[in-house]
């Protein structure tokens, strides 16, 4: 959420910043509904003075008609004054609810573009292997091996879900286990967060009202499975005010994800790179306004570590104004080479969303004792989504014969072993 005295303060600003969001925002109404209340809160101010002072001369006035019609008129005045707080109670309601649906503004150090076309290219590391065989997509690999049942998976639960099987479950698991391992090396403090979270939780992170569409809901009780552990971990300090000595806070956390997004025609649906469900090692930062730029790039470098000590090539992405999520003010997507499927797949996206989450959610520091509070900056970022990072390693260290080696950094989290080759 932005900081309304911002909005009302620089309206012309803020309307240039989401226009280069390429989208709009209700910056007209919210002012006007700004204005409305504080015309009524001033109103109510001004009559509470005078029931006041008018209560102070009830008992200067003797018994009668006229002491009658006076606490008369005060009650009557107690009623205007009981009916405008309850008028601006709604206004201020609406105009919270008109607040929620404005985007967050991008960094400077965002490249303004106007989509995805325009996303830059910041930075590349590793070499895409030479194969002496032409390589193979990463569901192909998978049948062939016998570790992922993709028929089955669809009669259990409709398209875009499948089992793994074998090693290819074990694979998983143990990249899911070191992925957690080398956070906590890095500084992380891990937590197992719930998967069902309350509402408010959503609309602390920014997913609700917006997204309710690509999110799965109890409906009976309310409740809502979480797209990514960034919520219920982020709203473990909602309306909370932090000891600012305790900053910066990292944590970790693995969780299963569940997103209702529509799938893309084509090759984008192949394998295990969309599903309904997945799983993901979020890392989300709490930290001071000042450090949040530096921050942000240590949750980039932390991120990328995983992909060097894998071995498996990768670019940064700097997500342009246009394609910026809308709460991120900054975002740098990781993507890693998948040779077989021959594109970059999304792994990672670091973003900093500065106070905007912590607005939403009420998440705020002291400084030092006696200092006044302020909003923490928050930050996430995966760490990384395992369907495409798996599907990644199956395509990079595939072999000819159509065995798939196991990298070093997890051979001893498979037991010490080293292939997956095919059932003879």
């Amino acid at each position: 959420m932005l900081d309304l005295r911002l909005i009302r303060e620089q309206p012309d600003f803020v309307k240039a910043e989401i226009a280069k969001l390429n989208t709009t925002a209700p910056i007209d109404e919210i002012l006007a509904l700004d204005e409305r209340r504080r015309s009524m809160l001033t109103e109510v101010e001004t009559l509470k003075a005078q029931l006041n002072a008018g209560s102070r001369e009830t008992g200067k006035k003797a018994a009668g008609e006229e002491r009658d019609a006076h606490i008369a008129a005060m009650r009557a005045l107690g009623d205007t004054i009981s009916h405008l707080d309850a008028a601006a109670g709604e206004v201020d309601r609406e105009l919270h609810a008109l607040l929620l649906t404005v985007p967050n503004l991008p960094s400077p150090d965002a490249p303004v573009g106007v989509d995805e076309s325009d996303n830059v290219v910041t930075e590349t590391w590793g070499e895409q292997r030479r194969f002496d065989f032409m390589p193979k997509p990463h569901w192909e690999i998978m049948e062939a091996l016998d570790i992922v049942d993709f028929e089955r998976g669809v009669k259990v639960s409709g398209s875009r879900f499948y089992f793994l099987k074998g090693l290819g479950a074990r694979l998983q698991r143990a990249m899911i286990t070191w992925m957690l391992d080398l956070r906590i090396e890095q500084g992380y403090e891990e937590v197992y967060p719930p998967y069902i979270v309350r509402e408010e939780a959503l609309v602390g992170t920014g997913n609700l009202p917006k997204f309710a569409d690509t999110l799965f809901k109890d409906r009976e009780e309310g409740m809502w499975m979480i797209p990514t552990a960034e919520v219920p971990v982020t709203n473990m300090y909602r309306e909370e005010i932090i000891d600012g000595s305790l900053l910066p806070i990292n944590h970790c956390a693995y969780s299963a994800c569940f997103r209702n997004e529509k799938a893309s025609a084509g090759r984008d649906v192949r394998g295990i790179k969309r599903g309904f469900q997945f799983d993901k090692i979020e890392m989300v930062k709490f930290v001071a306004p000042e450090e949040s730029n530096n921050e942000h790039m240590k949750l980039v470098n932390d991120a990328a570590e995983t992909l060097r000590r894998l071995g498996i090539p990768y670019r940064h992405l700097e997500i342009c104004t246009g394609d910026l999520s809308f709460v991120a003010s900054r975002k740098i997507d990781l993507e890693a080479w998948a040779p077989g499927s021959e594109e970059w797949f999304e792994v990672s996206s670091c973003s900093n969303f500065r106070d905007y989450q912590a607005r939403r959610a009420n998440i705020r520091f002291r400084p030092a004792e006696g200092a006044r509070v302020q909003f923490v900056h928050t930050l996430n970022g995966s760490g990384l989504g395992m369907p495409r990072t798996l599907a990644a390693v199956i395509e990079n260290y595939q072999e000819e014969d159509g065995s798939v080696v196991i990298p070093e950094v997890l051979r001893p989290y498979m037991g010490g072993i080293e292939r997956i080759s095919p059932r003879t």
